[in-house]
C-alpha cells in the first residue's frame, strides 16, 4: 500500500481537527473536565451516525470491546499526566512516541514493511514533535513523563487494534464509518463516569452548562479527525497514517502562537522544519 497525496491531505486535515480540540483542552481551567466532557458528547453525536451509517459487521466487535477496554487506560493515563504535568509536556511525548511504537509493531500485527525513507519520515515526524514539547520542565516532571510514556504504548496499542478493526469492517463489506460511529458511541462513557465519581458531582453540572458549546466543537473535531484517521488505514500503511497524524503537534503549537500568544522559539521552528521534512520523507518513501 502507498501514501497517496488525497490520503495526505486528508490526514493533515485530520491532524488540524485534533490539533483544534487539543488547544480547547489547553485554554480550559479544568483540563480533566473538558476532556470527558468532549468525550461524553462525542458519543452523543455518534448515535445519529449509527442510525444513518448502521452497526457495522460482527466480525468488528472484538476490535472494539477491546479498542474502549484499552481507551479506559488512555483517560486514566492522559488524567494523571496532567495532575502531574502540564498539556504542554504530556501531549507531545505522547504523540511523538506512540508512532515510533506503532511503526515497530506493525510488521508483526498488521504485516508491513516500511521503506528507509519512509523510516526516516517517521523518525523525523517523532524527533520534531518532541522537540516541540520537550523542555526543562520534563526534568522537574518525572511522574508526568512516567504517565505520558505509559500513555504512548496505550496508543500505539489501540492505533493497531483500530486499524485491524477497520479494515475488518471494510474488509467484510462494512465501511469505516459504521467502525468509527459504532467505536464514540461506546468510548465516551467510561472516562466521563470515571471523572464524575471522582468529582462525586461536585461542580460537574455547572461547569458543563457555561462550557458544552465549545466541548461540542470540540467532539465533532475529535470524532472527525479519528475517523479520518481509520478511513486512511484502509487505503495506506498504519504506521504512515499514525506518524501523519501526529502533525497535529505542529498545529497545536501553531494554534496556541496565534490563540494563547505562546512564543515562537528557535526550537520550535526548528522542530517544525523536521516534521515537514518527514511528512515528504513519508510520502517519498511510500
Amino acid at each position: 500500500m502507498s501514501l497517496p497525496w488525497p490520503v495526505v491531505l486528508a490526514v493533515l486535515v485530520g491532524a488540524l481537527l485534533h490539533a483544534s480540540w487539543n488547544a480547547l483542552v489547553k485554554s480550559s481551567t479544568d483540563k480533566t473536565l473538558d476532556t470527558a466532557l468532549i468525550h461524553l458528547l462525542g458519543s452523543l453525536l455518534a448515535i445519529p451516525l449509527v442510525w444513518v451509517a448502521g452497526w457495522p459487521p460482527a466480525g468488528a466487535w472484538p476490535f472494539i470491546a477491546a479498542s474502549v477496554t484499552i481507551h479506559i487506560a488512555y483517560y486514566v493515563a492522559l488524567a494523571g499526566a496532567l495532575r502531574h504535568g502540564d498539556l504542554g509536556l504530556a501531549y507531545p511525548l505522547m504523540r511523538g512516541t506512540a508512532p515510533l511504537l506503532v511503526a515497530l509493531s506493525a510488521t508483526a500485527t498488521v504485516g508491513e514493511q516500511l521503506s528507509p525513507l519512509a523510516w526516516a519520515g517517521v523518525l523525523g515526524i517523532c524527533c520534531g514533535v518532541l522537540a516541540l514539547g520537550l523542555s526543562r520542565q520534563a526534568l522537574q516532571a518525572p511522574r508526568a513523563v512516567g504517565f505520558a510514556l505509559a500513555n504512548a504504548v496505550v496508543i500505539a496499542i489501540y492505533t493497531v487494534v483500530d486499524a485491524l478493526g477497520v479494515r475488518a469492517t471494510t474488509g467484510a463489506g462494512g465501511s469505516a464509518l459504521q467502525y468509527v460511529a459504532a467505536l464514540f458511541v461506546l468510548d465516551g462513557w467510561p472516562f466521563a463516569l470515571l471523572v464524575l465519581a471522582q468529582r462525586r458531582g461536585r461542580g460537574v453540572a455547572d461547569y458543563a452548562r457555561h462550557r458544552w458549546p465549545l466541548a461540542l466543537g470540540g467532539a465533532l473535531a475529535s470524532i472527525g479527525s479519528y475517523g479520518i484517521a481509520l478511513w486512511a488505514m484502509t487505503r495506506a500503511p498504519v504506521a504512515l497514517v499514525a506518524a501523519l497524524r501526529e502533525t497535529s503537534v505542529l498545529f497545536a503549537a501553531l494554534l496556541g502562537t496565534w490563540l494563547l500568544h505562546e512564543a515562537f522559539t528557535l526550537r520550535r521552528a526548528l522542530a517544525t522544519l523536521a516534521i515537514v521534512a518527514g511528512v515528504m520523507a513519508l510520502r517519498a518513501g511510500s
